[in-house]
């Protein structure tokens, strides 16, 4: 097995060590395996390959971090096909939210929201995907 350097914030880290002991993992690289299989395998869904999906991402940042708003509009417009609508609020005292809501295939939308998570000082990024093509609420699966 190949071992690989990451550079990480100190915070970051004392959290990832105390998943690691709350959850009973056996070290910090079992958590970051498992992560990087979740994470590499979160748009592998073939239920959402090849259909009309309806996207939802949400982005929460600190408020005096102006980059991210700028970073964030660049996003919009570089994917304007894809944006179908975005909303800007303020939350509480000092953070932002960006909401936007996305329409198209799969391969889109996994590209934006992973150009979304790489934004930097970027606090949460959160998403849903649903298929549009033949809506059924009440059977609904992600």
């Amino acid at each position: 097995m190949a071992v690989v350097s990451v550079s990480m914030p100190d915070e970051l880290l004392d959290r990832l060590d105390q998943f690691a002991e709350d959850h009973g993992y056996t070290g910090r690289s079992e958590v970051v395996r498992e992560a990087s299989r979740n994470l590499l395998g979160e748009f592998e869904d073939t239920r959402l390959e090849d259909r009309e999906l309806m996207g939802i991402v949400t982005v929460l940042f600190d408020y005096e971090t102006t980059s991210v708003e700028e970073q964030m509009m660049h996003l919009r417009h570089e994917h304007e096909s894809l944006v179908a609508s975005n909303f800007h609020s303020h939350v509480g005292d000092h953070h932002c939210m960006e909401l936007f809501v996305l329409e198209g295939a799969l391969e889109d939308i996994s590209t934006f929201v992973g150009k979304i998570r790489a934004t930097q000082d970027a606090l949460t990024v959160d998403y849903s995907v649903i298929p549009v093509d033949s809506f059924d609420p009440i059977s609904q699966e992600r």
